[in-house]
């Protein structure tokens, strides 16, 4: 991080929404959201890249199907059987 004779001030718009949930966010994690933002461009210049994946890859069909059988199990809605242990499992597949 730069040392205060060498900071600047920077400007930039932002969804009042998105910057009370990112404060949040940071605070939670016990720092600020300048703090935060410092982070990301010390990594962004330390890997020469944004640090993480940009994707627009949203969740497929098959995904979504999933993710609700997985919630229908958990709410009751599908009953499974249940087994006492892993070999139990086992033997109920083959």
């Amino acid at each position: 991080m730069a040392n205060i004779s060498n900071a600047i001030n920077m400007s930039f718009r932002v969804d009042k929404d998105l910057k009370k949930q990112a404060d949040e966010l940071f605070k939670n994690l016990g720092m600020n959201t300048s703090v935060a933002l410092n982070m990301f461009l010390t990594q962004s210049v330390r890997e020469q890249s944004i640090p993480f994946i940009p994707s627009m890859e949203v969740p497929n069909a098959k995904l979504i199907s999933a993710i609700e059988e997985v919630e229908a199990i958990e709410s009751g809605k599908i009953k499974t059987k249940k087994y006492k242990s892993f070999e139990e499992a086992l033997e109920d597949i083959d």
